[in-house]
């Protein structure tokens, strides 16, 4: 089953895109979480960081 990816609505065109390094150890530890809730990393990541700015108190916004 192939893994699940973020469907939120595009706006404008294409999204941004950056590179981000991670130690080799940490992406390992990151991959066997996202490798069992069967999602991406980058939809992983970009929903700890709307999880991260609701807790300050701001909505995201995409």
């Amino acid at each position: 089953m192939p893994k699940l990816k973020d469907r939120t609505p595009k706006v404008g065109g294409r999204s941004a895109a950056f590179q981000l390094r991670i130690h080799p150890e940490l992406h390992a530890q990151i991959k066997s979480l996202t490798d069992d809730d069967n999602i991406t990393l980058a939809c992983w990541l970009k929903d700890l960081a709307r999880r991260e700015l609701r807790r300050r108190g701001i909505e995201p916004r995409g």
